[in-house]
């Protein structure tokens, strides 16, 4: 994309939050004036097929429920020139950056980190989501404590190996992968995420991942052999079984989250805390200088009088609407056996990909409102006693 867009869907833009492997982020406005983050789709992680898988998995994240430690998923368009989602915007550093600027945290706080994002793993689960990109880049720091952002992306993550080599920020993401899912199996399970998360603990008690290396394929041949073990330096001796369980190399060896969460509970008791007392603990740690708010920075002349022009606008529907969860899958038609071959397994949740149920364009399907009235009349329509 060259330059900054001035709009994405129904949200005006501020300015770029920052950039990397996925696509660009920018901070954006709601035409009430509510600020979010919008995350714009590389355009080279396209595909029909991914498209499909988006457009299914951006359906279920807006059904997310039961958590504060997951940024609300808002809204998306799957089928746009480049893809785009809307994310609830949290203020704060990224953990990657706070532990390389503040440094390393003492075992209660990593403990609380772990059992805080447990949850929020948890009910991306229970909505029939894995992120499978968890890594401390994608967990904010913010003044109610952690919080995972990205995790409406995991249909772009199950590229191909070869895509792995852009830009190297990307090789953070090898660092955080499962041996399973750093190997090119697209069809992972929720052990994916709890091995990830033991990289973003062991990143917070540590300063480093299980494996490294000069370049994305040296750190995945050392993810994918079963007989390199992770590296636990600095690691604390209370944390290690945990970590250690957590980062095994077969699915089945590792702990659930629900494991992990207890654990993580025990330790910070045994270290004289209630939970409550860590996460404050852990909030006061963390955003020591203030929790860093792009939305708060002064606005140009020239975007608050393109703001006042939107504020009168709801914007159209989403481009979600209209689509919903089915019990069947129908694949997109791609003449591609290969892609074919990579379609979401069984064990994930499935929406019906039906070419006529997507239309391109939000102007073709009825509004919101017009369709949730015909459907009230039909239902009043079938029983003359309601």
């Amino acid at each position: 994309m060259t330059g900054t867009p001035e709009r994405i869907g129904r949200y005006t833009v501020a300015k770029e939050l920052g950039s990397g492997g996925m696509g660009e982020v920018y901070l954006a406005y709601t035409p009430g004036g509510d600020p979010v983050a919008v995350k714009v789709i590389r355009s080279d992680k396209l595909d029909p097929l991914t498209r499909a898988r988006f457009e299914k998995e951006a359906l279920i994240a807006r059904t997310v429920i039961g958590t504060n430690r997951v940024a609300r998923f808002l809204d998306a368009d799957p089928f746009a020139d480049r893809p785009w989602l809307a994310m609830e915007y949290v203020a704060g550093h990224t953990l990657l950056a706070y532990v390389d600027q503040g440094g390393v945290l003492p075992l209660p706080l990593v403990a609380s980190l772990g059992a805080l994002l447990a949850e929020g793993l948890a009910a991306v689960h229970a909505a029939g989501l894995i992120h499978r990109d968890l890594k401390p880049q994608n967990v904010i720091m913010g003044k109610e404590g952690p919080m995972i952002i990205d995790f409406g992306l995991g249909a772009f993550t199950d590229a191909a190996k070869e895509s792995l080599s852009h830009s190297g920020m990307i090789i953070g993401t090898v660092r955080c992968m499962p041996p399973e899912q750093a190997g090119g199996n697209p069809k992972v399970t929720p052990a994916a995420d709890v091995y990830a998360l033991g990289t973003v603990l062991l990143y917070a008690a540590a300063r480093h991942y299980p494996y490294d290396g000069a370049t994305w394929e040296a750190v995945a041949v050392q993810v994918t052999n079963p007989d390199i073990g992770p590296n636990l330096k600095a690691v604390p001796e209370g944390l290690k079984p945990l970590i250690s369980s957590m980062l095994a190399h077969a699915p089945e060896s590792r702990p659930t989250l629900e494991a992990v969460a207890e654990e993580c509970q025990k330790l910070v008791k045994s270290a004289g805390l209630t939970p409550a007392d860590a996460r404050l603990a852990l909030i006061a740690r963390t955003t020591v200088d203030g929790a860093p708010d792009a939305a708060k920075g002064p606005l140009s002349a020239s975007f608050e009088k393109l703001l006042e022009e939107r504020a009168s606008d709801t914007g159209p529907d989403s481009p979600l609407d209209g689509l919903r969860a089915d019990a069947e899958t129908s694949e997109p038609e791609t003449g591609d056996a290969e892609q074919k071959e990579q379609a979401p397994t069984s064990a994930e949740p499935v929406v019906s990909l039906k070419a006529e149920s997507r239309p391109r364009d939000a102007g073709e399907r009825p509004p919101a409102s017009k369709r949730v009235a015909d459907e009230l009349r039909a239902e009043y329509a079938a029983d003359a006693e309601l």
